[in-house]
């Protein structure tokens, strides 16, 4: 291969990963849009604080059900094809939201726009495909503009609500965007080219769907249904028991959704520290924030500051998380993904540590919470490339939508369980009708200490997890020529 054709060759995948890096700002504004408008939808449609609860849970349940068939049917036909339909769907979903005449239409919206947590693994496999060399870096950018996307959705929705009063014409401003994604990616990205071969498993991904599905309603309603009541345990049952029988189908049929010694083997590891990271990620926010909210002259603890003020750290959270993103697959290749995991998880207890000593302090709060952003950032860069290094080429997609799925459904179960630790500590404000009942500051230290260990175990499981293994299933063969692949200039196969 000539210079000149492998510069072409690099500029033409540094177009598409251009072109994916956009399409991830859009995935992250759009994740990031709804949280500041939740008030304002619940004027619109009258939905009290529990009904609003369900704009981002039904959202992530739905994601479960939909991004293990995205990334498995992406492998056996085609990541391009997949990612064109699945920002179709999304571009309908948002456009359902924005023109609901009711709360259950809106709510409808939100599940159709589950395959957006389907772009990355599909981004993921494409970019691995074109140059694998380079897709740690690749991948590094991707979740790099994941990240500042959400930062800017959160801002960005919240201002131009204030600016235009409009809730309707807010909600359309996600819709168009990822409307006009959908040509992007048909006609400038080119289609991966590995293939899986064999039928669809269809019966496993509904096993798989369903299961996940029902347990994590069942973990998401405990609070609501209580942790004594029978039915909690007869559905977390039914859902366990779905996802034992999901387990012994794809032992059985020749083409599973999920080779299951792919779980036990390579990527499960990966994946045990995809949940711990996504138990922290997710579950530690809304004590994070609330605590910085409470007013300590009126409960004794808490920072006591604005909603904007909250708004501007986690938009330095949001910047820092960029930064590490951005920069963790250099990282990862001067002192290795072991080393680089490690320090991400070190970060990350450094931060944790900050808010259990440092509570007091709005400068420490703020410093730790800022250096945990470096070590979320750091981690969600790495682990990914780990997961698709250590995967079967023709199996890329499915791994990353199971790394996907077990950060999300993490994040589902740590937030609920983290709520009955904080509905644990309560504290009593007055006395008589005027009584009125809060989490005490000792349910956020509790919750902090719980994060502080899952830090822990994160370091510790770096050693193990980092540095992925060679493949060894054999590759399939694909085209690689010294002529430029007419499909990096944007050309249709």
């Amino acid at each position: 291969m000539t210079a000149a054709t492998t510069g072409q060759r690099a500029a033409g995948i540094g177009g598409v990963v251009g072109f994916l890096v956009v399409m991830e700002l859009g995935s992250g504004m759009l994740q990031g849009w709804y949280p500041p408008l939740l008030s304002a939808i619940g004027t619109e449609f009258g939905a009290n604080a529990a009904l609003l609860n369900w704009v981002s849970a039904g959202y992530l349940l739905a994601t479960v059900v939909f991004v293990p068939v995205i990334g498995k049917l992406g492998d056996r036909f085609g990541h391009k094809r997949m990612l064109t339909i699945c920002a179709a769907m999304v571009a309908l979903g948002s456009a359902i939201v924005a023109l609901a005449p009711s709360f259950t239409v809106l709510l409808l919206g939100r599940a159709l726009q589950a395959p957006l947590a389907g772009f990355l693994p599909l981004e993921f496999a494409i970019v691995t495909d074109r140059d694998e060399k380079s897709s740690g870096r690749s991948i590094g950018k991707l979740v790099g503009a994941l990240t500042f996307g959400a930062a800017i959705g959160s801002l960005g929705a919240g201002l131009l609500y204030n600016a235009l009063g409009n809730l309707r014409l807010v909600l359309w401003v996600p819709a168009l965007f990822l409307l006009a994604c959908v040509p992007v990616v048909w006609f400038l990205v080119p289609e991966s080219r590995a293939r899986i071969e064999g039928r669809i498993d269809w019966a496993g991904a509904a096993l798989l769907g369903v299961g996940l599905l029902v347990t994590l309603g069942g973990v998401s309603n405990a609070a609501a249904w209580g942790w004594t009541n029978p039915i909690t345990y007869l559905v977390l049952a039914v859902g366990v028991g779905l996802l034992v029988a999901w387990v012994k189908v794809e032992q059985r049929v020749k083409h599973p959704l999920v080779d299951i010694s792919l779980l036990t083997g390579r990527i499960g590891l990966p994946l045990i520290m995809a949940v711990l990271f996504g138990a922290q990620l997710f579950g530690s926010q809304t004590a994070s924030t609330l605590y910085m909210l409470s007013d300590p002259a009126k409960v004794g603890f808490g920072l006591g500051i604005s909603a904007a003020t909250v708004g501007i750290i986690s938009l330095f959270i949001a910047l820092a998380a960029f930064v590490a993103a951005t920069l963790g697959d250099r990282l990862a290749s001067r002192v290795g993904s072991r080393v680089a995991l490690a320090t991400g998880g070190v970060l990350l207890l450094v931060n944790y540590l900050g808010l259990i000593f440092g509570s007091a302090s709005m400068v420490v709060v703020a410093a730790a919470m800022i250096i945990g952003g470096l070590g979320n950032g750091t981690i969600i860069s790495v682990l990914p490339t780990v997961v698709v290094k250590r995967a079967p080429r023709d199996s890329i997609g499915i791994a990353s939508a199971l790394y996907n799925t077990s950060r999300t459904a993490a994040g589902a179960v740590a937030g609920a369980v983290f709520a009955l630790v904080m509905g644990s500590f309560v504290l009593t404000i007055g006395s008589g009708a005027t009584a009125t009942h809060t989490t005490s500051y000792a349910g956020y230290v509790a919750v902090w200490i719980i994060c502080a260990v899952i830090a822990v175990a994160i370091t510790a499981l770096a050693p193990i997890v980092g540095d992925p293994l060679s493949r060894t299933r054999e590759e399939p063969a694909l085209a690689d020529t010294t002529s430029i692949d007419p499909e990096l200039t944007g050309e249709l196969a």
